[in-house]
């Protein structure tokens, strides 16, 4: 097997995942069906906020809480839902989508933009507290 690019394993995966343009995320949002995961870094979202009601899943959980049979599943990961992922530029949530979609998530998509140009175009985000715990003193 050729080595890949990180360029080339998202554009590979973009030829199956489904983008979601600002206001197509919005309608969906607003709807209340969609369950909106965001795949970013805690730190990033302590320093950039989040998204409203964004369930934070980091990246490197994600295939553990998405799997039903993991013992580290969270009940809110359905594969039958329809699940929409972020991350900062919507480079790492196109690689997570298609992953979800190995794992039989069938209504899967990710905001192409990311949250940054969510946050840019006017998008609705708050902030995120850093816990007492992880403040430096």
């Amino acid at each position: 097997m050729e080595p890949q690019s990180v360029n080339d394993m998202v554009a590979d995966a973009r030829t199956r995942v489904q983008g979601l343009s600002m206001e197509e995320a919005q309608r969906e949002l607003e709807s209340g069906e969609a369950l909106i995961v965001d795949i970013r870094d805690v730190r990033e979202r302590w320093r950039e906020g989040a998204i409203p009601g964004a369930k934070h899943v980091p990246r490197g959980m994600l295939e553990f809480w998405a799997d039903p049979t993991s013992e580290y599943h969270k009940r809110y990961m359905d594969p039958q839902k329809r699940t929409i992922l972020y991350c900062a530029g919507g480079l790492r949530s196109s690689l997570a989508a298609d992953v979800l979609q190995k794992m039989g998530y069938t209504n899967v998509a990710h905001l192409e933009m990311g949250f940054d140009g969510w946050k840019k175009a006017g998008g609705t985000w708050e902030e995120v507290p850093i816990p007492d715990e992880f403040k430096k003193w």
